[in-house]
């Protein structure tokens, strides 16, 4: 499995994102430019200019027009995916960090930063299909918890909200009310701050990956604990397959002490776990940093990871991954 090296981002990457049909890659990273390439060879397309901080998260659109990223500059951009023109500014008093369209398109979900007196915040835009009409007033703000909200995706339906980030708490909020329906306890949840969040591709289970050195399955529904998944390092990243039953797990120590180990004892690869018996098939190595970010392809053909070393990597599975057995 060689993989292909995308270098396009002057700085480590935070985000990487597959458009619902896979032949388009999204990626964003510490420099202010998202980025989109071809999903296939690693081609890069393009760029969308226009951030003034770094990028924290994007989504893409069902239908791939739109594209949504949030930002260190306290600003959430709309982009039009083909020409790369800027549609519309939603403009925040503290950095917008997690973005997440809701099925449909019609709505999306922007969270804040606590910022100087500011709590952390989550924010419900509508999303007009005409860039003309687009207005920046807010459906709903959630105030929330202490601490950053790193990631907020829709619930099945979009009857909800999940939230996760600094405290280690996930919550489950009502997304036309706001009203807090669930929360993850201590005693079975995380232990530190949740990383990530990937929700499965039918909506009903999502993935968390935290600094805890674990990833955990959720029910989407219940905020049941199904699966977790321990390894020996923070997880930065995560991501399942949609074809086979694996999720794929990245991390590695934090930026300050990866300069006073070795690069084979940093442990900066992309494991990969059978989701349901949590046991450890294989991993992928090959950065030089923390992994940051972790998509699958939508065929469940091909995965991209990105690090702290400001690469993406395009790893097309070979015919042997597809019958490993247990």
């Amino acid at each position: 499995m060689r993989p292909i090296l995308m270098k396009g981002h002057e700085r480590p990457l935070t985000f990487l994102k597959y458009n619902r049909e896979g032949d388009l890659l999204f990626s964003c990273a510490k420099d202010h430019t998202p980025t989109v390439w071809f999903a296939d060879n690693g081609e890069r397309l393009g760029t969308y200019k226009g951030h003034n901080g770094a990028v924290w998260c994007c989504d893409v659109s069902r239908d791939c027009r739109c594209l949504i990223t949030g930002s260190a500059d306290q600003s959430a951009k709309l982009w039009d995916v083909q020409t790369g023109a800027e549609l519309f500014t939603f403009k925040f008093d503290s950095p917008a960090r997690a973005v997440n369209f809701a099925v449909g398109d019609k709505l999306a979900v922007i969270t804040t930063d606590p910022f100087m007196e500011l709590t952390s915040a989550i924010h419900v835009k509508t999303i007009s299909s005409d860039p003309h009409e687009q207005t920046d007033e807010a459906l709903l703000t959630i105030k929330g918890p202490k601490g950053r909200i790193q990631n907020a995706v829709w619930g099945p339906l979009n009857k909800t909200i999940i939230s996760a980030g600094e405290d280690a708490v996930i919550r489950i909020w009502d997304s036309e009310t706001g009203k807090l329906l669930n929360e993850s306890s201590k005693e079975i949840g995380h232990q530190n701050t949740v990383s990530s969040l990937f929700m499965s591709e039918d909506g009903s289970h999502f993935l968390t990956g935290s600094l805890d050195k674990s990833a955990k399955l959720w029910d989407s529904r219940t905020l049941t604990l199904i699966k977790t998944y321990v390894t020996e390092r923070p997880v930065n990243a995560v991501a399942m397959s949609p074809l086979l039953d694996h999720v794929v797990i990245g991390g590695g120590q934090d930026a300050s002490s990866v300069t006073t180990t070795d690069r084979r004892a940093g442990k900066f690869e992309a494991k990969f776990f059978h989701k349901i018996l949590q046991e450890e098939i294989g991993g992928v190595k090959g950065h030089f940093g923390p992994i940051n970010a972790l998509a699958f392809n939508p065929d469940g053909r091909s995965f991209t990871s990105g690090g702290e070393d400001g690469y993406v990597r395009l790893h097309h599975f070979d015919q042997d991954y597809f019958n490993i057995k247990m």
